[in-house]
């Protein structure tokens, strides 16, 4: 194969700023947040027998576990906020848009994403830079997941609380009939989560590979590398 050949193959990349700083942070701070809310979560919804000689009040460990778990619900709450405010004012590839179906080709565009990740087809028409249609509309499915947990979250919260912003949340129990079935809620959505993370980490791998765009070190630094000729298309239908 000469030279000429290769060139004629190879595809041009541009570099595009995807993933604004507010954006990137968000991400990364949720999954701490969401790391420590699930193992902290599992403590209090099953706390082990911890025996020994020593008094009772020598002892604030599970003091310190919900500690961590108010604090981390705190951090997780206003960083969703933000993000959502974000979604109005950040870049098109932040726009609340992208996270929810608002025309048929959303859909389709959304199925073609479908056989990439299931049928293993290298080779979709689908210009998304930002989020795919899939993705996106995942991501919309996780924030209501998000909100369900704060609702239910700081409804447990208020009834041990003095403070007036979890006290905003008293109404919650009364909604669910009661504690027993918002705490049954809050336990399974968490199942969520982690569902929702194993299946995130793969794809991100997937798509990468896949795509060969930089997927992952994107949310580190902000840039993708994207094949001019799609680049030009998702401009293309952006102005349609």
């Amino acid at each position: 194969m000469n030279a000429s050949s290769i060139h004629s193959k190879a595809h041009l990349l541009r570099r595009v700023f995807v993933w604004e700083l507010p954006v990137r942070v968000y991400h990364w701070l949720n999954a701490l947040c969401i790391l420590v809310l699930i193992g902290t979560g599992f403590i209090i919804g099953d706390p082990p027998a911890i025996l020994s000689g020593k008094e009772a009040s020598s002892f604030f460990w599970f003091g310190t576990v919900r500690f961590l778990h108010f604090t981390a619900a705190y951090i997780f709450f206003f960083n969703f906020a933000i993000r959502i405010y974000w979604g109005f004012v950040g870049n098109k590839y932040a726009d609340w848009k992208n996270f929810i179906p608002t025309n048929k080709k959303y859909f389709k565009d959304m199925w073609a994403v479908l056989k990439t990740d299931i049928f293993m087809t290298a080779k979709v028409n689908h210009h998304s830079i930002g989020h795919n249609r899939l993705a996106g509309f995942i991501y919309f499915l996780t924030f209501l997941a998000f909100a369900l947990q704060c609702l239910t979250g700081f409804g447990l919260y208020a009834a041990t609380s003095n403070w007036w912003f979890p006290n905003l949340f008293s109404w919650v129990p009364t909604l669910f009939g009661g504690d027993f079935l918002m705490r049954e809620v809050h336990h399974w959505a968490m199942w969520f989560f982690i569902l929702f993370a194993v299946v995130h980490v793969y794809l991100v791998f997937y798509h990468d590979y896949v795509e060969g765009e930089g997927e992952m070190s994107s949310m580190a630094g902000g840039w993708k590398f994207i094949e001019e000729e799609k680049f030009k298309k998702s401009q293309e239908e952006d102005k349609k």
